[in-house]
């Protein structure tokens, strides 16, 4: 090698060598970008849904899922074209404290359906950061079994931290999962909190999965969530948990006596089951289509589903005001402002809040 006239005697020499290709395949980054901006038309999704094409059907929940303008506008004709081919399936809602089994339960019991040829889709609400939005979305890989069933569909999903969202998405969901074929929905919720609210009012049957020797530290949260639910599952019972398991069992029953008559007019029950040897899972199904047979013939399940949608039609309307607020410019535009007055003590939150609801109202 020969540097400013002088030859380079040293034995490391970088030979030129050739190009290296892009890390970038462009041929699959065209296909990404296509999918990520949703320029396809809301037709093609429409007919790829309905003949169950799970590709387009996952790009059109991505859609539903996204806050971009042109986004919502397309899945809002996707909606539209696909609602006539919806309702026909049991929406299933799971919900129990951390470490009560959920994912296992429901690849379990995801397996024994489509044993019996029953096609399901899963979506299932992960939690996500505050400060970053972020969720780890993990459910496939916890469900890796049901998740290569080619009777299954799993989509995780953030709940982005507002619960109008998880409300909003979800439904919306729901409906596209229907127009595919799917007759057995389950949405798995996050825990025992605030979304279980809103996946109750979204749902026919409400599944509260519990575990024996939880602890009385969370009768607290039990109360209202129990409320609610139409079976409880004590799972986990199996081995050396299975006296333990029959113990809650009773606990449980006898604290349903104390609660109110539902509306359905069902009487709540409470088994044990255990997913990973599967025991109990086959009588759970045919306790919901025991609760679908006795609602459907008085009349509450359509009545419920009416309902839901009235819910529906509310948590839209706040969602669109929500989001109608946030991207207001005047009012993304004071935001920091009026933040950091009330940071700084200069004004109340009060005060602020009155400030900023009137540059929304004056525009």
């Amino acid at each position: 090698m020969v540097e400013n006239g002088h030859h380079d005697e040293s034995a490391l020499r970088v030979q030129a060598g050739i190009d290296q290709p892009s890390s970038v395949n462009p041929e699959a980054a065209k296909k990404l970008s296509g999918k990520a901006s949703g320029k396809r038309p809301a037709e093609e999704y429409i007919r790829g849904i309905l003949s169950g094409n799970r590709t387009l059907l996952s790009q059109a929940i991505t859609l539903v899922e996204s806050s971009l303008p042109r986004h919502q506008a397309t899945a809002r004709q996707i909606i539209a074209g696909c609602v006539p081919y919806t309702g026909k399936s049991v929406r299933i809602g799971i919900t129990g404290v951390p470490g009560a089994g959920k994912s296992t339960f429901i690849e379990a019991f995801g397996k024994q359906l489509t044993r019996l040829n029953h096609k399901i889709a899963v979506l299932a609400i992960d939690p996500s950061s505050q400060r970053t939005k972020g969720s780890i979305l993990g459910d496939k890989t916890r469900m890796e079994e049901l998740a290569n069933d080619p009777g299954a569909f799993i989509r995780p999903s953030s709940s982005s931290g507002t619960l109008g969202g998880v409300a909003r998405n979800t439904r919306e969901s729901i409906i596209l999962c229907e127009a595919a074929g799917f007759d057995v929905i389950i949405v798995e919720t996050v825990g025992v909190g605030q979304s279980e609210t809103a996946v109750h009012s979204m749902v026919d049957f409400f599944l509260l999965l519990m575990i024996a020797g939880a602890g009385d530290e969370l009768q607290g949260i039990k109360r209202g969530i129990m409320e609610m639910a139409d079976a409880i599952v004590i799972n986990k019972a199996d081995g050396d948990n299975i006296s333990r398991a029959e113990l809650a069992q009773r606990e449980f029953k006898n604290a349903l006596h104390l609660f109110p008559p539902t509306l359905s007019g069902w009487t709540p029950d409470v088994v044990t089951a255990s997913s990973t040897e599967g025991r109990g899972i086959a009588e759970i199904w045919e306790m919901i289509l025991q609760y679908q047979q006795m609602t459907k013939a008085s009349g509450y399940f359509d009545q419920h589903r009416r309902e839901q949608a009235l819910h529906a039609f509310q948590d839209s309307v706040e969602e669109v005001i929500r989001q109608q607020f946030y991207h207001h410019p005047e009012v993304s535009a004071a935001l920091p402002v009026l933040k950091a007055k009330i940071l700084a003590g200069k004004i109340s939150p009060y005060a602020a809040a009155q400030e900023v609801l009137g540059k929304f109202r004056e525009r």
